[in-house]
């Protein structure tokens, strides 16, 4: 029992009432209006057939219900997942439908055993390694290549799968002559439907006057209706065999059959490191949608809780015989906007799908392929964010440069790769900025007690005695970069005699900047300089008093604060 208790969705139906499970059912029924065309969608770029998309929205689902700590998040097929899905699969080469289906379904697996592995050793924070401009631009790259692997179909034209981004461009160039004009006019008139559904039709329903759950539920529907109508057309013109344009085809009824994981070691080592790979890109992207929308309702998301139920989720999958999942930027903000209260809603969406699955699978026989690229590419479009590059620049050029790395790694060598640029751009960035800390001369406020960096404020200097803060912590990283530029600084100021060194902003003190310290000091002393420290943090101080540092300090002080230390040295201003 204090294990159900310990679950979020327990704690929040602690408070359930019946106006809850109604804002619950209707945000629950309009999420599943999207999500069965688009999970369809999904599996299309995943490389499987229309109705394991389906299936990923079922089990998977109800899993991440009772577990996840997001009351708003729909975890069901995800763009960036799926091609990251295809992208694995692909390169492996698989012989058979047969052997990708396995592929696929290992790498669901070993997705959730990663994530849950990830749970065990609460690496719910390893989001901080990874800044956001890297996210932003293999996300930006990486819907570039959905929208690029989509084109086949809006075109109507056959290219071999597994091709990198550059490899397919010149496929589609080639392939150009061969274009299929009537699956081009039915892939344009979906997208530009799915444009009208998202922005002109929203203002003309407004306009009616509608309740709200039945105005989102109208307006929500057009990716619904565009598979219906795209269907209803190709069925009654029979443009399946008079224009040859590629159809979804029988979808089998009812759930999938659940089946064992074989582990065959061979294949588990061929999909280890991609696997890892979807494992964090399901994470960071989940929850950076996940933590979006808690704070809107001024809630935190648990990231430990979070690996656990994406783990469970994609072993659900797996079981399923279906491809990973995460959670959808698009379908969680619609849920959120529908009103969901918990994650609830997410099972009814997914009863939905099922229900769907039972009852309404013909209605898709006729669907074309060209409209599930359609909803791919429409979906996937707003995740461009280049212009971020400029807002980046403005902030922090590492940043961008970052951003602009990652993206163009993403193209040039593939998803699996550019992951792999992105995430090392992150660790460098972070090195880089541990191992350079800001580092200000400072200088007294007019008649205030209060020193502020001279590049910024007008202060008050002195040749002879010198203030200098350092905004981070010292340690092994950046310790020998602080010497460095004390050193400069000294060469560069002859009448220097005394330096004070402000500790306001350090919190921590480890051994090499200790022995930093202990080097630095006879150096300055041969310089006739001598060191004082100031505002040194409690904690900082008990680590230095467990050193000789301070005898090595001497005839050098420790002051309270560094309108005390200048006071004590203006004999020598």
């Amino acid at each position: 029992m204090k294990i159900i208790d310990a679950l979020p969705l327990s704690q929040w139906l602690k408070t359930y009432n019946k106006a809850g499970f109604s804002r619950d059912f209707i945000a629950g029924i309009i999420v599943a209006i999207v999500l069965v065309p688009q999970s369809m969608a999904y599996a299309l770029l995943a490389g499987v057939p229309a109705e394991y998309g389906l299936y990923c929205a079922i089990i998977p689902t109800l899993l991440y219900s009772f577990l996840g700590s997001s009351r708003h998040l729909s975890v069901a097929p995800a763009a960036l997942i799926s091609i990251l899905v295809a992208s694995s699969v692909s390169n492996l080469q698989p012989e058979s439908d047969a052997q990708y289906l396995q592929y696929v379904t290992m790498i669901s697996f070993l997705s959730g055993v990663f994530l849950i592995i990830m749970r065990l050793l609460r690496f719910g924070n390893i989001t901080r390694f990874i800044s956001i401009p890297v996210i932003s631009g293999f996300t930006s790259a990486a819907a570039i290549i959905i929208t690029t692997s989509q084109l086949k179909y809006i075109l109507g034209v056959s290219i071999p799968n597994g091709l990198s981004f550059i490899e397919t461009l010149g496929y589609l160039f080639d392939a150009l002559p061969e274009t299929n004009f009537s699956v081009l006019s039915i892939g344009l008139l979906c997208c530009f439907s799915l444009w009208f559904f998202k922005a002109p039709w929203e203002k003309v329903i407004d306009r009616l006057g509608l309740r709200l759950w039945l105005r989102q539920m109208v307006t929500r529907s057009g990716p619904l209706f565009v598979v219906l109508a795209a269907a209803l057309l190709v069925g009654l013109l029979q443009l399946d065999v008079t224009q040859n344009i590629a159809i979804v085809g029988e979808i089998p009824k009812g759930l999938p059959q659940l089946q064992w994981i074989s582990l065959d070691i061979e294949v588990l080592q061929k999909l280890a490191v991609p696997s890892l790979l979807i494992a964090l890109m399901c994470f960071l992207t989940s929850v950076a949608v996940g933590n979006n929308l808690a704070a809107k309702r001024k809630e935190r998301l648990k990231p430990n809780q979070e690996l656990l139920a994406l783990g469970v989720a994609n072993v659900g999958a797996a079981l399923s015989g279906t491809f990973a999942l995460a959670a959808s930027l698009s379908r969680s903000a619609v849920s959120y906007n529908a009103g969901s209260e918990t994650t609830i809603a997410s099972m009814i969406s997914a009863i939905g799908v099922l229900i769907t699955l039972f009852l309404f699978t013909s209605l898709f026989y006729f669907l074309p392929l060209v409209a599930l690229s359609a909803i791919v590419i429409m979906s996937v479009i707003p995740m461009i964010e280049l212009k971020k590059i400029v807002y980046y620049w403005r902030i922090n050029r590492a940043d961008a440069v970052s951003l602009a790395i990652t993206f163009l790694a993403v193209l040039a060598f593939g998803i699996d790769i550019g992951i792999g640029v992105g995430i090392l751009c992150s660790i460098v960035l972070l090195i880089q900025r541990a191992s350079h800390p800001h580092i200000a001369e400072v200088g007294r406020i007019g008649n205030t007690e209060h020193f502020r960096n001279m590049d910024r404020h007008e202060v008050t200097l002195h040749s002879s005695v010198v203030v200098v803060r350092v905004d981070e912590s010292l340690y092994f990283a950046n310790a020998e970069y602080i010497e460095a530029y004390i050193l400069a600084l000294c060469g560069k100021k002859p009448n220097m005699q005394h330096l004070v060194f402000m500790f306001s902003s350090v919190n921590f003190i480890d051994a090499s900047a200790i022995e930093m310290f202990s080097s630095l000091i006879p150096k300055l002393k041969h310089q006739n300089i001598c060191l004082h420290f100031s505002e040194v943090k409690g904690p900082v101080l008990d680590q230095i008093k467990n050193t000789d540092l301070l005898n090595i300090l001497e005839p050098g002080r420790m002051f309270l604060s560094t309108d005390q230390a200048l006071r004590a040295l203006s004999k020598y201003m």
